[in-house]
């Protein structure tokens, strides 16, 4: 409900650093809650698609291609224009699993160890637009590895499945 809210402006609508309108290919970019935004060092970021279907990577075809370069190309124009920093000074990724099933993409400084942002969980967006621009159905077919803590739900019933 967080990001819905957000999204038609019931909230944090103060906040909104970028928004692309566009039902399908636009987006509403935030700084993240865990960003204080006071240094950027840590800048932290989220772009929240408009598009409500789009639950994970695992949705991910070439249609969605407008939509992720979008978020891709004017997530960085915005951050460089309202902080100066650079694209090439930031790491766009998606995770899998994600947190929430909206898709939404974090957009970090470089230098910045954000939690999750390990090759583990993270997937750059760049490498997400290449790998669907040679295979539309490439995150529909491919195994996808992730870490589960032991306290996670989703690990107890890969214990219960015998699959760990």
């Amino acid at each position: 409900q967080w990001v819905y809210n957000i999204l038609e402006k019931k909230a944090e609508a103060d906040r909104i650093v970028h928004e692309n309108p566009d039902p399908s290919n636009g987006f509403v970019l935030v700084p993240d809650l865990k960003w204080n935004q006071n240094q950027l060092d840590d800048l932290y970021l989220i772009a929240l698609v408009h598009r409500r279907e789009i639950k994970s990577l695992r949705d991910l075809t070439a249609e969605h291609l407008p939509l992720l370069r979008n978020v891709l190309q004017e997530g960085k124009e915005a951050i460089a224009k309202r902080f100066g920093v650079p694209g090439s000074q930031l790491r766009i990724y998606l995770h899998y699993q994600p947190s929430y099933h909206h898709l939404h993409v974090h957009f970090t400084a470089l230098g910045y160890d954000a939690p999750g942002s390990s090759v583990e969980r993270a997937h750059l967006l760049a490498d997400v637009i290449d790998n669907l621009a040679m295979d539309p159905t490439y995150y529909q077919q491919r195994a996808l590895t992730f870490p589960l803590r032991a306290d996670e739900p989703l690990f107890k019933k890969f214990q219960e499945a015998g699959k760990v």
